[in-house]
């Protein structure tokens, strides 16, 4: 297996789960050829062209998803909105992202990778741009759970695509590139729709990001190669039952789907609502200014290399506990009123996080020993249903409680996390490749 790379915002999970196993299977000799047709191989036109798409790719789907965070408290204001309710423009995104991950994966099994993966981009960057003439929240709404269901033809099937296409070699490369694209789209979404909101209006900034997105869909369509390697699968339907309940009979599989839901569900929530804190008094930062700590999941990229590395050499089930341990640190230092303490403790927990879901992420890869492309799908399904249901819940504790019930609820979710960290310790490994 290549060095972990960072498994950030998106989702993503470890470069050695789907792809991995896709790739692996198709190795059979040294020029690698599957089908008669070589993989694609570092240095070559292809590889640059694959890579600059699968960029294109993640900066873009992530960017389309998350660019609504920070404008919730401006919804809020111009609807007459709750805190919970103005949530529900993110959380209903993440919940239809959940829901459609595992029938996408199944489709693009029967059509093929790039024609659902360019459709996907182009569908959620017009959406995106409708979002911006929206004449009520309902509609709002609408169109942001459309925007879900079609983004959720992007993270698990591009990760596929690398694994069949790409030399085992150079996937770790790849796989990077695309997962840095993700994290960097989802952390410039919120900047950029902080930056056009402040001195524009949301709308504008909306408009902005998806017009982006639509060039974003142009450029990964003129630059992906076709699939060489990808076979139709047409009893993937039936065969799906059988592996959900391989994974759900797994001694380790479900504690590790619930880990991300908490972690997910916790994380959402802080940057959901630090926002109100942080714009109401004695703050009354400016919409730009709460924005730019989005800059803070830079961070993560750090982390989630250097949390991979950490579990390569001690074994995961001995790091990622101490890994969760952070994040609840990070929580109690922002119920501070120093600004400089609120944006440090909100800096450890965003390190924390990402390094703790690095680790679990790609605990679900070692441990899977087959069907690892819908284990993905599920733990990506149960990473964005607790970003959507902890994401709107918590808001209830904000609007009852303030911070320090936001504190409260994320707090005892993160306690919960890390006893089933603590438990993991005990997991009794399937493979070699498991520790």
């Amino acid at each position: 297996m290549p060095a972990p790379v960072a498994s950030l915002d998106s989702d993503a999970l470890s470069a050695s789960s789907s792809a991995s196993a896709t790739a692996s299977s198709c190795a059979s000799s040294a020029a690698d050829r599957c089908g008669g047709a070589a993989r694609i191989a570092a240095g070559s036109a292809a590889f640059r062209r694959s890579n600059r798409a699968l960029f294109f790719g993640g900066f873009s789907t992530f960017a389309l998803l998350y660019c609504v965070q920070p404008l919730m408290p401006l919804l809020s204001h111009e609807f007459a909105l709750s805190a919970a309710q103005s949530s529900m423009v993110l959380s209903c995104s993440t919940a239809a992202l959940a829901l459609s991950l595992l029938a996408s994966s199944v489709v693009s099994e029967r059509l093929g990778r790039k024609p659902l993966m360019v459709g996907a981009m182009a569908l959620a960057a017009l959406l995106t741009i409708a979002c911006a003439g929206a004449h009520n929240y309902a509609q709002l709404l609408v169109l942001r759970t459309l925007l879900g269901i079609a983004l959720g033809g992007m993270p698990a099937i591009a990760m596929a695509y690398l694994g069949e296409e790409i030399e085992p070699s150079s996937l770790g490369l790849s796989m990077g590139l695309y997962i840095s694209g993700s994290a960097l789209g989802g952390m410039a979404g919120r900047v950029i729709a902080s930056l056009l909101s402040d001195h524009f209006s949301w709308r504008l900034a909306l408009a902005v990001v998806g017009v982006a997105g639509v060039l974003a869909a142009l450029e990964f369509w003129r630059s992906l190669p076709a699939s060489r390697h990808f076979r139709p699968q047409h009893t993937a339907w039936r065969a799906m039952p059988a592996a959900f309940r391989g994974h759900w009979s797994d001694g380790g599989m479900p504690w590790l789907f619930a880990l991300a839901f908490l972690l997910m569900g916790s994380f959402v929530s802080l940057y959901n609502y630090i926002g109100y804190r942080l714009l109401a008094t004695p703050f009354s930062l400016s919409q730009s200014v709460v924005g730019a700590l989005s800059l803070l999941y830079l961070l993560g990229i750090y982390s989630s290399v250097w949390a991979g590395r950490l579990a390569d050499r001690y074994g995961r089930r001995h790091v990622l506990w101490a890994l969760i341990a952070i994040p609840p640190v990070g929580l109690l230092l922002t119920l501070s009123n120093w600004l400089p303490l609120i944006v440090f403790g909100v800096a450890l927990y965003t390190f924390g996080f990402f390094a703790a879901h690095s680790v679990a992420s790609s605990w679900v890869g070692r441990r899977a020993l087959g069907n690892r492309a819908l284990a993905s799908a599920l733990y990506l399904f149960f990473y964005y249903f607790g970003s959507s249901v902890v994401g709107s819940l918590s808001g209830l504790m904000w609007e009852s409680h303030g911070w320090p019930g936001v504190v409260l609820v994320l707090g005892s979710l993160l306690l919960l996390a890390l006893a089933i960290g603590w438990r993991l310790r005990q997991l009794a490994p399937v493979a070699q490749a498991d520790l």
